[in-house]
């Protein structure tokens, strides 16, 4: 063994090693992702609770499956920005609910509407009636950044749901979750709802393959350079 293939076999060698690790790190995020999924799955499953049943915790309460009741203030609604849909650009439209005895209002996404710049849109023609007795699941906001500070021109539309900014644009407290609407439209006024994002398991066997594939590449190529010179 040369100086030269020494060096060659150390460097090899531990980038298999990093690599296996890095394989097996993956698997230990896919068997993670896998239970969470799982135990979303069984609250989207699971029967209704009302808003006042859910945890305090809202990691706890998501994608809880609640019963919604109270009334509209279609006068503080705000937008989502940049949704698609099968393809399409649009918004979300965010309508408080203010329930009886209660101070803080629940934002409810009512639903998606077309929007050709995926900004900006007319909500009035989407209105619905002022009382609301249905049912959807528990999202939460968004707590990592980063968060752009809201367009001056446009202050009622978000890229994204940062809480902190959206509790400046109301007169009234809000939940430190909001509701997704899931009841089926009832008339041509009515956006369509949004649905429940898919609970897939990611890209980590992908990348845990890869990873393996790399170490089996490392140390067969040391042993093929080692044998032919």
């Amino acid at each position: 063994m040369t100086l030269r293939k020494w060096i060659l076999s150390i460097f090899a060698i531990s980038f298999a090693a990093i690599s296996i690790a890095l394989g097996f790190w993956q698997l230990r995020r896919l068997s993670a992702r896998r239970q969470v999924n799982a135990m979303l799955a069984a609250r989207r499953s699971a029967p209704e609770v009302e808003l006042d049943s859910l945890p305090r915790d809202t990691a706890a309460a998501h994608f809880r499956r609640v019963h919604l009741r109270g009334i509209y203030d279609h006068a503080q609604e705000i937008i989502l920005t940049l949704r698609g849909r099968n393809g399409s650009p649009g918004i979300n439209i965010l309508t408080p609910l203010l329930r009886a005895n209660k101070d803080t209002a629940v934002l409810v996404n009512r639903g998606w509407i077309y929007s050709p710049d995926g900004m900006t849109a007319d909500t009035r023609p989407w209105r619905e009636a002022d009382t609301l007795n249905g049912a959807g699941f528990v999202e939460t906001f968004p707590t990592k950044g980063p968060f752009a500070p809201p367009n001056p021109a446009r202050p009622r539309s978000f890229r994204r749901l940062n809480r902190a900014e959206l509790q400046k644009v109301f007169p009234y407290p809000i939940a430190n979750y909001y509701v997704v609407l899931t009841d089926s439209a009832q008339s041509s006024s009515v956006p369509p709802r949004v649905e429940a994002a898919p609970l897939d398991e990611g890209p980590h066997r992908l990348y845990a393959i890869q990873w393996f594939s790399f170490a089996t590449i490392s140390i067969v190529g040391l042993v093929i350079f080692i044998r032919r010179t």
